[in-house]
């Protein structure tokens, strides 16, 4: 690794990967830092290389379990495992980060069969009677020999094998196997559903007026996008929240917010070729059968024995404490806005696509605060900055941009990340702009993951606005606090410190792994931080305290909206996955008749649309969020307390507090999620932090 990383600094230029192999997935990368050669992998190599990869650790289990029984050790068991599947590893690294970003036809086309075939392959090790049989010889006999991280091994591996069906009957084995398959598979079919409705929707408007209200920056963005799909005379907009918030929050055209918000909260729901609701009744229904299996009354009991929260019960009571202060908070935000909207339309009740609008102005009008003034100062590259000086400063890190490097996409920009010593921290790609061929919302992506001395290949991913034909990035605050959020899950990917791949970085419960990203946001608006990056696109201007102050004067403004909007996703969630039968949920109109029962259970209020309708809910349908959106808050509870730590000393920065909650970050999954957290604060999180955070208490 030292002659390819002398090698790159030497002759950045001439990257190019090994030809050896005719395809490049089988052989390591020949490359700087070892990371992928995008340019050279094509669609065709992917599935020859997925079956050599299952091929592949097949004969690495198999040798696992041809050790004679009085031979095993933790070292040719449980070490030899986690190292098992170094090939599959970099295949999954590689495609899935291509297929969510820059995912062609031909990708979605091989996607189900690859998507198949790691399925099984997974199930076929974590059901493998023979070798549990040899895992289970040494956990039992080693368990009060070990320490540390190999006991953390020890214990995190077995608990997995169990609970993905290493005890069950060879018949339960087979049916779970064929479950996880067909979860799979309408996972797939779920998110490729939700991208193609968001694409096939195309509004164009011709008259200029319609737009009024509209800054001009979003005007330009929507005129640009309009001659990308071959009209000239028109502005466009989709159901991308790129494209259509900005009309929510600023089009003084009423029909218009009305139009493109119903077409973003109707994916999915349109009983045509890209309805979820059949989908959805077949995920649920799968899930209650396979917790039952293993011996749960629900899928959420079952999917949440190892978080921090342990049961659905715990995670809903959370959920409802947060809830009641803020429903109630946003009910008196409503009555404002109400106000506001009968001064133009009288007699005329609030509706969700106004909330944005008339927050907008009351906004202007309580704090002088409009965000087409703060805009100018959040130039994307600038935020960035921003937010890496803040990791430089709390923990020592250095970015150093790489030119020439292998990506996928031309928006692609790639980081060399070092630690104050000079050694290699890892690298960080960020690809931030939305295009048809991506996924809707943003995310971090594990390319290559830390373990030992390998360091990690790590990609942020946004939808942000996108450049202009007359301006750069320009970015709302909602896109300033997402762009730090991402790149607090990057940071836990980077500074992870495990010996094995198990244990390493955002390997940790679903209620932990928020609380690195939402701690970030704490910082992003921050006085200090803030003169660090926020510098006028055109003239270079420091942000003026005047309008740093407004920023901060109005931090807890329209907080009731925000969290009523998130948690009743929450609740949503656990309402489904609470389920014990599907006696509620018999065709694919029960969808939305449950969903709207949830929210009349809840006390939603009317004038504010759940964050993410059933049909589109790609969290819980889709990434892994099932029974688990409810982390946002988990981790924001911890997160609130975690910052509390470093303002109680006078200095967000204190370097003492720093260096424990960086050992924090570095610890991953090598000790228990609430001791890890335990050991950085001396007590348990307080979700006061959080309620005051928000000026809900």
């Amino acid at each position: 690794m030292k002659k390819v990383i002398l090698l790159c600094s030497i002759i950045m230029t001439m990257i190019a990967c090994t030809t050896k192999d005719e395809n490049p997935l089988l052989s390591e990368f020949q490359t700087p830092y070892g990371v992928p050669c995008f340019d050279k992998i094509k669609t065709e190599h992917y599935v020859p290389a997925f079956k050599e990869a299952i091929a592949k650790q097949k004969e690495e289990i198999q040798a696992i379990k041809d050790v004679p029984d009085d031979q095993l050790t933790f070292e040719n068991t449980f070490v030899a495992l986690d190292k098992s599947g170094g090939l599959l590893s970099r295949c999954v690294g590689v495609f899935f980060n291509v297929l969510e970003t820059d995912g062609d036809e031909q990708m979605h086309a091989i996607s189900e069969e690859i998507m198949t075939m790691c399925s099984q392959a997974s199930d076929d090790i974590m059901m493998d009677a023979d070798l549990f049989k040899k895992l289970k010889f040494v956990y039992e006999n080693e368990k009060n020999n070990l320490q540390g991280e190999d006991l953390r091994l020890l214990e995190v591996v077995y608990r997995s094998f169990v609970e993905n069906g290493a005890l069950l009957s060879d018949e339960q084995k087979e049916r779970v196997k064929a479950i996880n398959v067909e979860l799979a598979s309408l996972s797939l079919q779920f998110a490729q559903n939700v991208q193609k409705e968001t694409n096939a929707y195309k509004l164009f408007i011709t008259d200029e007026s319609e737009l009024s209200g509209l800054p001009e920056s979003v005007k330009t963005a929507a005129k640009d996008l309009a001659k990308e799909n071959g009209r000239e005379d028109a502005w466009m907009f989709y159901p991308s929240r790129s494209s259509f918030i900005p009309v929510l929050q600023y089009a003084d055209n009423r029909a218009l917010r009305e139009k493109l918000h119903t077409a973003y909260n109707v994916r999915g729901n349109q009983n045509n070729e890209f309805d979820n609701k059949a989908n959805i009744l077949k995920t649920l229904a799968l899930r209650q059968e396979k917790a039952k299996i293993f011996g749960f009354d629900n899928p959420a009991d079952f999917i949440l024995t190892n978080s921090m929260a342990k049961t659905g019960k715990n995670a809903y009571d959370l959920l409802m404490r947060v809830w009641k202060p803020s429903v109630k908070q946003a009910i008196k935000e409503a009555k404002e806005l109400e106000a506001l909207l009968q001064k133009d339309y009288p007699n005329e009740k609030l509706q969700p696509w106004d909330w944005w609008y008339y927050a907008e102005k009351l906004r202007k009008a309580k704090y002088d605060l409009d965000e087409a003034q703060i805009k100018p100062y959040f130039e994307l590259s600038n935020v960035r900055k921003g937010a890496f000086g803040v990791a430089t400063k709390l923990y020592g890190l250095n970015f150093e941009k790489l030119e020439g490097m292998p990506i996928y996409n031309p928006e692609v920009e790639v980081f060399k990340v070092t630690d104050a010593e000079n050694n290699l921290v890892g690298i960080l790609y960020t690809d931030y702009f939305p295009r048809s061929t991506k996924r809707a919302g943003a995310w971090m992506n594990n390319v290559r993951e830390q373990h030992d001395t390998v360091r990690p290949v790590i990609v942020n991913v946004g939808n942000f606005t996108k450049p202009t034909s007359t301006d750069p990035s320009l970015l709302t605050m909602d896109e300033v606090e997402t762009l730090f959020h991402e790149f607090g899950h990057a940071l836990h990917g980077l500074m992870a410190q495990s010996k094995y791949k198990t244990l390493s970085g955002t390997n940790v419960p679903r209620d932990f792994v928020e609380l690195p990203s939402q701690f970030m946001e704490n910082y992003c608006y921050d006085p200090d931080v803030l003169k660090t990056y926020a510098f006028h696109y055109k003239t270079g201007e420091l942000i003026p305290n005047e309008l740093i102050e407004k920023i901060n004067k109005a931090s807890t403004f329209n907080q009731g909206f925000v969290e009523t909007e998130l948690l009743c996703a929450s609740i949503l969630d656990m309402d489904y996955h609470l389920l014990k039968n599907m006696d509620a949920l018999q065709t694919p109109e029960d969808v939305n008749k449950f969903e709207a029962e949830s929210m009349k259970k809840m006390g939603m209020i009317d004038q504010i649309t759940v964050r993410y309708r059933s049909t589109f809910f790609n969290h819980i349908f889709t990434t892994g969020y099932e029974a688990g959106y409810y982390s946002y808050t988990w981790s924001a509870v911890l997160d609130a307390d975690a910052f509390a730590a470093f303002k109680e000393t006078g200095d967000i920065f204190n370097p003492e507090v720093a260096k424990k909650y960086k050992h924090l970050l570095e610890q991953g999954n090598n000790i228990d999620a609430q001791e890890n957290y335990l050991q950085f604060r001396g007590k348990p999180a307080d979700e006061k932090y959080l309620l005051i955070r928000k000026g809900l208490l």
